[in-house]
Protein backbone atom coordinates (compact mmCIF):
# COMPACT_ATOMS: atom_id res chain seq x y z
CA UNK A 1 0.00 0.00 0.00
CA UNK A 2 1.83 3.34 -0.92
CA UNK A 3 2.13 5.64 1.60
CA UNK A 4 0.14 8.79 0.73
CA UNK A 5 -2.83 6.54 0.37
CA UNK A 6 -2.46 5.00 3.81
CA UNK A 7 -1.47 8.51 5.23
CA UNK A 8 -4.68 9.73 3.55
CA UNK A 9 -6.86 6.69 5.10
CA UNK A 10 -5.29 7.45 8.61
CA UNK A 11 -6.44 10.93 8.38
CA UNK A 12 -9.82 10.12 7.62
CA UNK A 13 -9.98 7.65 10.30
CA UNK A 14 -8.93 9.70 13.25
CA UNK A 15 -11.51 12.10 11.81
CA UNK A 16 -14.18 9.82 11.94
CA UNK A 17 -12.77 8.63 15.71
CA UNK A 18 -13.11 12.45 16.93
CA UNK A 19 -16.56 12.35 15.69
CA UNK A 20 -17.88 9.58 16.96
CA UNK A 21 -16.15 10.72 20.59
CA UNK A 22 -18.01 13.89 20.22
CA UNK A 23 -21.18 11.86 19.34
CA UNK A 24 -21.42 9.50 22.37
CA UNK A 25 -20.03 12.50 24.76
CA UNK A 26 -22.77 14.45 23.52
CA UNK A 27 -25.81 12.28 23.75
CA UNK A 28 -24.77 10.98 27.11
CA UNK A 29 -24.86 14.61 28.17
CA UNK A 30 -27.98 14.80 26.32
CA UNK A 31 -29.33 11.59 28.43
CA UNK A 32 -28.40 13.05 31.76
CA UNK A 33 -30.08 16.04 31.76
CA UNK A 34 -33.08 14.42 30.69
CA UNK A 35 -32.96 11.94 33.40
CA UNK A 36 -32.25 15.26 35.78
CA UNK A 37 -35.45 17.11 34.87
CA UNK A 38 -37.56 14.07 34.60
CA UNK A 39 -40.68 13.41 37.56
CA UNK A 40 -40.35 9.76 38.80
CA UNK A 41 -43.77 9.71 39.56
CA UNK A 42 -44.86 10.32 36.01
CA UNK A 43 -44.87 6.07 35.11
CA UNK A 44 -45.81 7.18 31.34
CA UNK A 45 -42.80 9.65 31.29
CA UNK A 46 -40.64 6.75 32.97
CA UNK A 47 -41.15 4.21 30.57
CA UNK A 48 -41.19 6.57 27.25
CA UNK A 49 -37.86 7.43 29.08
CA UNK A 50 -36.27 3.93 29.61
CA UNK A 51 -37.38 3.57 25.80
CA UNK A 52 -35.35 6.45 24.89
CA UNK A 53 -32.28 4.83 27.32
CA UNK A 54 -32.69 1.23 25.51
CA UNK A 55 -32.61 3.66 21.76
CA UNK A 56 -29.48 5.68 22.92
CA UNK A 57 -27.86 2.60 23.96
CA UNK A 58 -28.47 0.45 20.92
CA UNK A 59 -27.18 3.19 18.84
CA UNK A 60 -24.10 3.83 21.39
CA UNK A 61 -23.30 -0.09 20.80
CA UNK A 62 -22.99 0.15 16.60
CA UNK A 63 -20.64 3.51 17.06
CA UNK A 64 -18.57 2.02 20.08
CA UNK A 65 -18.13 -1.63 17.69
CA UNK A 66 -17.12 1.33 14.54
CA UNK A 67 -14.86 2.97 17.14
CA UNK A 68 -13.66 -0.14 17.61
CA UNK A 69 -12.97 -1.14 14.21
CA UNK A 70 -11.40 2.45 13.76
CA UNK A 71 -8.89 1.83 16.54
CA UNK A 72 -8.03 -1.28 14.98
CA UNK A 73 -7.51 0.01 11.47
CA UNK A 74 -5.37 3.08 13.40
CA UNK A 75 -3.21 -0.41 14.79
CA UNK A 76 -2.84 -2.11 11.82
CA UNK A 77 -1.33 1.20 9.93
CA UNK A 78 1.20 1.77 12.81
CA UNK A 79 2.01 -1.89 12.48
CA UNK A 80 2.15 -1.77 8.80
CA UNK A 81 -0.30 -4.29 8.39
CA UNK A 82 -3.02 -1.90 6.94
CA UNK A 83 -4.90 -3.09 3.77
CA UNK A 84 -4.22 -6.66 4.12
CA UNK A 85 -7.12 -8.74 4.59
CA UNK A 86 -6.92 -10.30 8.16
CA UNK A 87 -8.47 -13.81 6.69
CA UNK A 88 -5.72 -14.34 3.29
CA UNK A 89 -3.85 -11.71 3.67
CA UNK A 90 -4.61 -10.23 0.73
CA UNK A 91 -4.22 -6.60 -0.33
CA UNK A 92 -8.00 -4.87 0.38
CA UNK A 93 -8.37 -3.19 -2.92
CA UNK A 94 -8.22 0.36 -2.34
CA UNK A 95 -11.98 1.11 -4.06
CA UNK A 96 -13.82 -0.65 -1.10
CA UNK A 97 -10.92 0.99 2.18
CA UNK A 98 -12.14 4.48 0.43
CA UNK A 99 -15.57 3.26 1.14
CA UNK A 100 -14.63 1.68 4.40
CA UNK A 101 -11.31 2.86 6.13
CA UNK A 102 -11.35 0.34 8.76
CA UNK A 103 -12.38 -2.57 6.61
CA UNK A 104 -10.55 -5.61 7.97
CA UNK A 105 -10.97 -8.29 5.12
CA UNK A 106 -11.46 -8.36 1.21
CA UNK A 107 -14.51 -8.49 -0.53
CA UNK A 108 -14.53 -12.28 -0.66
CA UNK A 109 -13.41 -13.00 2.34
CA UNK A 110 -16.12 -10.88 4.09
CA UNK A 111 -18.53 -12.50 1.30
CA UNK A 112 -17.54 -15.98 2.84
CA UNK A 113 -17.79 -15.07 6.22
CA UNK A 114 -21.33 -13.24 5.65
CA UNK A 115 -22.49 -16.36 3.84
CA UNK A 116 -21.04 -19.00 6.59
CA UNK A 117 -23.08 -16.69 9.35
CA UNK A 118 -26.54 -17.68 8.02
Amino acid sequence: MDEKFVEKMKKLLLESKEDIMRSLISESREFEAIVEDMDPKDLADVAADDIDKKTLEALNATEVKRLKLIESALSRIKNGRYGLCMRCGKKIPKARLEAIPYALMCIDCKSSEERSSK
